[in-house]
């Protein structure tokens, strides 16, 4: 937090000298000024029950929306909603869609939904967008996440301007963050750049703001990759293949999502060699950007893999991959663990730091040549990404293993 200090000056004269008389002149002080008052900062917005704080957002986006020069009737899409830090869509962003949909279709006649497709994009219509992010209600780093910060946004396509925005805070009872399917079952955080361009478009502006460059030229690809989460979703993993394989040879569709999609559809279908050559390029995305989030789930307090078989059924798989990987680059690593806030910080750093050293290890069994190249490290839960401390799947991530590159030799690989 910043604060803005006043400062009170008080001025006296004195001359001195060690080889003269010291002669001091006393005058009448003025009397001191009062320093300005410092601007005390805004108080937080109160949280709100979630259904309260859902409408008054869409409700001041859709009453206050710029439609001068709009048609009668303005097409509308919805670009689904996404958690504000991690990108993922939940049970919680789910119902929130469900929701402004119902509500449009009550209140807001002049809007027509439509479904979110390459169809509809190809129309220039109005995007609506929105984050669903669990924050600190005052705003303290690493303080508890507390409440929900409800974000939306009305970008014309036509213009590509954001007309309408509108904000609120939620209180997390009530609150399902579940991740959906496909996020859920991903073995790696899929945020790229392209859900960054997303969450700026909505976070990052003001009404009048141009849409984000990036998130105007991938918004064809964004309803394609939409189709295929809903396919995966649904369990349709042909249709689902199928859809991920098309947005790749699609402008800008080279991004981790799709590559992430084409491995989890592969998985799916037991196609076991498609997959994992699918995962190699997962890797190679990450590590080629210097960051691959790896969700490894661990036993409460321990550094084994949990006992649930499907979830850690592909393990042994994915660290192969990344091991021949790694070592086909001829590159160095830094293996970091992560924790939730759960336990104390103390036992977390040891925990996260042993779960690395775990993860090395088995990394270096499978590539003898990456012995010397490897470095562990733990980070306990200082830096976890989504906070909420609930120890299941919708704070997966917290509980993740990364993989950075490292100097290597002296040099950076």
């Amino acid at each position: 937090m910043n604060i803005a200090w006043g400062s009170l000056g008080l001025f006296l004269c004195v001359i001195c000298s060690s080889l003269c008389t010291v002669a001091i002149y006393a005058q009448t002080a003025a009397p001191a000024q009062a320093p300005p008052s410092a601007t005390a900062p805004p108080p937080p917005p109160t949280p709100i029950p979630f259904d309260a704080a859902l409408l008054k957002a869409a409700n001041d986006l859709f009453s206050k929306a710029n439609l001068n020069g709009a048609p009668d009737k303005v097409t509308l899409v919805i670009d689904p909603l996404i958690d504000g830090v991690t990108g993922a869509q939940s049970n919680a962003t789910h119902l929130e869609e469900k929701r402004i949909t119902e509500l449009v279709k009550s209140n807001y006649p002049r809007f027509q939904v439509a479904r979110f497709s390459s169809e509809s994009v190809a129309k220039a219509p109005v995007v609506l967008i929105g984050t669903f992010t669990a924050v600190n209600n005052a705003g303290v780093a690493n303080g508890a996440k507390d409440a929900y910060r409800i974000c939306l946004a009305l970008a014309d396509m036509r213009t590509k301007t954001i007309i309408s925005k509108g904000v609120s805070r939620a209180l997390p009872e009530g609150i399902d963050p579940t991740p959906a399917a496909f996020f859920n079952d991903s073995p790696v955080f899929t945020k790229d750049a392209s859900t960054d361009s997303y969450i700026k478009t909505c976070q990052g502006t003001k009404v009048g703001d141009n849409v984000d460059q990036a998130y105007a030229d991938r918004i064809v690809v964004a309803s394609l990759v939409n189709d295929g989460i809903e396919a995966y979703d649904q369990g349709r993993y042909r249709d689902a293949l199928d859809v991920y394989q098309s947005a790749l040879k699609t402008p800008g569709g080279e991004q981790l999502r799709v590559l992430n999609g084409i491995y989890l559809a592969n998985y799916k279908l037991h196609r076991t060699k498609a997959a994992m050559d699918a995962f190699g390029k997962v890797v190679d995305y990450g590590l080629n950007r210097d960051k691959l989030a790896v969700k490894f789930l661990f036993k409460p307090g321990s550094t084994q893999f949990i006992n649930d078989r499907v979830i850690r059924a592909p393990y042994d798989a994915w660290l192969k991959k990344i091991a021949e990987r790694t070592a086909a680059k001829q590159g160095c690593l830094e293996v970091v663990g992560h924790t939730s806030a759960t336990g104390l910080p103390a036992i977390n750093d040891r925990l996260s730091g042993l779960r690395a050293d775990y993860i090395k290890e088995r990394l270096e069994d499978e590539q003898r040549s990456l012995h010397g190249r490897l470095i562990a490290t733990g980070r306990g839960s200082r830096e976890m990404i989504v906070g909420t401390g609930k120890d299941d799947a919708s704070d997966a991530l917290d509980r993740r293993v990364e993989f950075k590159t490292a100097p290597c030799g002296g040099k950076s690989t």
